[in-house]
């Protein structure tokens, strides 16, 4: 644990909520772990039925979906849980924090969190383009799920190696 009067506990301090343009670098980093997940599945679903296709609109296509959305809610789920950040938002410094402050994110919100941010999504990005307009640069799924996002200042290299 880092004490308070070291940089890194600083930078925390000095957080911001994180603009659109973070969270979308972000998401298109996440995207490439999703997308080997999906792939993950569609072969174990195209392993369990002997090598054939799922047909567009059928029963196994929809449960085929269901699971790539619950790989990704695995994947998001227990990164968001284990350290606020996902491998996208560690690159960028993007930080999930629950908006009462020093409270854990228990799964329930997590669970909210994702779901609202697919309707974020479906509604042709107005979900995302909410955080232009709110003065705490806030989405639909933020408000829903009680989370915030925050972006940490760069700590210069000297003293990175120091608060180790």
């Amino acid at each position: 644990m880092t004490a308070p009067d070291t940089p890194a506990s600083d930078t925390t301090a000095q957080a911001r909520p994180a603009a659109l343009s973070w969270r979308l670098l972000a998401m298109l980093y996440d995207a490439i772990p999703v997308a080997g997940l999906w792939f993950a599945v569609a072969a174990l679903g195209l392993l369990l039925r002997g090598g054939v296709p799922v047909t567009p609109n059928s029963p196994a296509a929809f449960v085929e979906f269901g699971a790539m959305l619950l790989a990704s809610f695995g994947y998001l789920g227990l990164s968001w849980r284990r350290g606020g950040q996902t491998l996208g938002m560690r690159a960028w410094r993007v930080h999930l924090v629950n908006a009462h402050a020093g409270e854990a994110i228990p799964w329930s919100q997590l669970t909210v969190r994702f779901l609202v941010a697919i309707v974020s999504l479906l509604a042709a990005g107005l979900g995302f383009a909410w955080s232009l307009f709110d003065g705490e640069r806030r989405t639909w799924h933020d408000l829903a799920s009680g989370t915030r996002l925050l972006r940490t200042p760069k700590v210069p290299r000297a003293t990175r190696g120091s608060a180790r």
